[in-house]
């Protein structure tokens, strides 16, 4: 006979069997059940949020940090309206995620009761599967379904409703075992052939990597494969993590998301190889493509819906990033030989003297003389924040203007070591650090963020402080939307400024801090920022530095 068990306590059960270890919340009412049966499960810890866009950010931020699945829980219709933001940053980076809400009672959903909406309708646009849970003997098989879509590229959020009756019924049921399904496949030898060969028949071929790089653990394979060719590699235009190794000679930094910019540093060039990523990924529109004529393109990468997503490729290869660059480079050695040991090294020379590594240094001379600006001068501050982090610790990196210079100032060194704002929804930085954190609890985590980003999710300063995470956030503080001015004065050649400040009155960001448990203090001595910075990141527990900078335009 079938041992009974509660929806509620299977629900918990299920979700620590697929390996999730935390359960990132802000519960309601219909989410009471699943409060009621955490007693049974002391090992499943609970991370609440102010907000359900900062749980959703949390969870983002924790799988992100860390590979894996997480779970995260909202509150009915309103709960899931709120989250929707963050859950349109989680389907953009492709988060392996199983987000819950819990649902009226079946029956008393017909009422339309109070904070009662269809959510599985609400969820579906940015989701890869939405389903109620209608009979609790059904719970196990969608809950293990929803892991596994979450988790099999293209990864991405799932999301499941779940009714008060279903969590609070019982009944003997089995609860199925997990499954993950390996996707880690290297092209056939006749497309590793093809591939080859087109490679070798570039005369300037260059790389442009994307986030699966990160996600295939492909760092290594990425660098070889450019070190082989002695060609150059850029992080795509969307570079929201450590994509590529910065002090390989070959990397350049980052393509901008200015199309006639990128068709510039593109156009020397005969072949793009894309990996693991949109190449090309603009913001704003502009007559100019960002792909020059004639410049041809191969791509390898899982998520298909990257591949030739808008323009033609040569080959596309559906295949896992690190299995396929361990088995090409290897060919590319056999059949390129001493011809292509030549030319790579000649590249490699080529390239010393304009890669990361060399444009470091005059940039930071150049950020130098700005030292003793006041108000601060913010890539002088990112500078600082760069040279006092510990080298293990993780940046999280939402300051948009103010964080402008940071890829060109602090290397990639390892898959988790860096994330950043990917879709352009504001207000990630700070929830996601507090998730990042929680995954890397040996390692320190600097959150740099924009004053008017840290506005939409500064709640998440409690849940730091509540967990004593060794989290530092630094706030840019310029008074007001910069990017947006910026783009008004650039694009309108208007610099009348409407709804783009906050200083009358100033946000206190340092006392909001205070008021949320967190020790804080405020700079607007660019002398004291070595000090302040580096006592900050050297000590453990939540911290907050305000400062104030130059609120200049341009």
């Amino acid at each position: 006979m079938k041992n009974k068990i509660t929806g509620r306590s299977a629900f918990l059960a299920l979700l620590k069997d697929e390996g999730v270890t935390h359960l990132f919340g802000n519960p309601g009412t219909t989410e009471l059940p699943i409060m009621h049966a955490l007693k049974d499960h002391p090992d499943l810890t609970y991370v609440m949020a102010m907000q359900e866009s900062l749980v959703v950010a949390m969870a983002d931020g924790f799988s992100r940090a860390s590979g894996k699945l997480v779970a995260c829980n909202v509150h009915v219709a309103p709960g899931l309206g709120n989250a929707m933001g963050s859950l349109y940053n989680a389907s953009f980076t492709g988060t392996p995620l199983i987000l819950t809400a819990g649902q009226q009672e079946q029956g008393h959903g017909l009422t339309e009761p109070v904070l009662y909406g269809p959510l599985v309708q609400m969820a579906a646009p940015l989701v890869k599967w939405a389903v109620e849970v209608t009979r609790l003997e059904d719970l196990p098989r969608i809950v293990r379904r929803a892991a596994k879509i979450a988790t099999t590229p293209p990864t991405g959020p799932v999301f499941i409703s779940l009714p008060g009756d279903i969590l609070n019924s019982e009944a003997g049921i089995e609860l199925g075992r997990s499954t993950r399904v390996d996707t880690r496949v290297k092209p056939s030898e006749a497309s590793l052939q093809a591939l080859t060969a087109r490679i070798l028949k570039a005369e300037r071929p260059v790389i442009i990597v994307g986030d699966e790089i990160v996600k295939s653990d492909a760092l290594q394979e990425a660098a070889q494969l450019a070190e082989t060719l002695g060609c150059p590699a850029y992080q795509s235009p969307t570079p929201y993590g450590a994509h590529f190794l910065s002090e390989s000679p070959c990397f350049m930094g980052a393509l901008a998301r200015i199309q006639k910019i990128a068709r510039d540093a593109l156009s020397p060039y005969d072949l793009i190889i894309a990996l693991g990523g949109d190449p090309l990924r603009m913001s704003v529109y502009s007559e100019v493509d960002p792909l020059p004529d004639g410049l041809s393109i191969v791509q390898i990468g899982l998520v298909d819906q990257d591949l030739a997503r808008n323009y033609g490729a040569d080959i596309a290869l559906k295949a896992d990033v690190r299995e396929t660059l361990r088995a090409l480079v290897p060919a590319l050695k056999a059949a390129g030989g001493s011809t292509l040991q030549a030319r790579a090294s000649q590249g490699l020379d080529a390239l010393a003297s304009k890669n990361w590594t060399a444009r470091r240094k005059p940039l930071i001379e150049q950020i130098s003389k700005h030292a003793k600006t006041s108000p601060i001068d913010p890539d002088w501050l990112a500078l600082q924040v760069v040279e006092a982090m510990p080298d293990n610790a993780i940046l999280v990196d939402e300051g948009l203007t103010s964080s402008r210079q940071m890829i060109s100032l602090r290397p990639h060194r390892d898959r988790y070591g860096y994330h950043a704002l990917a879709s352009g929804g504001i207000g990630w930085g700070l929830p996601a650090s507090v998730g990042v954190s929680l995954a890397n609890p040996q390692r320190p985590v600097v959150c740099y963020s924009g004053d008017g980003s840290s506005m939409y999710s500064i709640q998440s300063l409690w849940t730091a402080a509540n967990h004593k995470l060794p989290l530092t956030f630094v706030i840019v503080n310029n008074g007001g939307y910069r990017i947006i001015k910026q783009r008004l004065l650039a694009f309108h050649g208007d610099d009348h400024y409407v709804g783009m400040d906050f200083m009358d009155p100033p946000v206190d960001f340092a006392g909001v801090a205070k008021s949320l448990g967190l020790e804080a203090t405020k700079v607007t001595d660019p002398g004291q920022l070595k000090s302040v910075l580096s006592s900050a990141f050297s000590r453990p527990g939540a911290k907050l530095i305000e400062v104030v900078v130059s609120n200049s335009v341009n």
